[in-house]
């Protein structure tokens, strides 16, 4: 265990940021999740949009790498317009 009291700081913190990420993880997948089950409905376009926006956002917080974002959301936009020709 930290011994400082700058140590002990930086423990509450990071366990606090981890905590964040867990959540902001959490929320993104769960938007995946919401685009892969409208995939079959007309509301594919918005749930599409508005995942891509969370993973934008998981990029802009740090909790996603840029080049990880950009492949999901290629993959998500592939799996759209191949339920659009459908």
């Amino acid at each position: 265990m930290a011994n400082h009291k700058s140590a002990l700081k930086r423990v509450k913190q990071s366990e606090k940021r981890a905590e964040d990420n867990r959540g902001r993880i959490s929320r993104i997948k769960t938007f995946i999740k919401k685009f892969l089950s409208s995939l079959r409905s007309s509301s594919a376009g918005s749930a599409f949009s508005d995942a891509q926006s969370e993973i934008q956002k998981g990029v802009s917080k740090g909790v996603l790498h840029k080049n990880s974002a950009s492949r999901k959301v290629a993959r998500l936009n592939k799996m759209l317009k191949s339920a659009e020709s459908k």
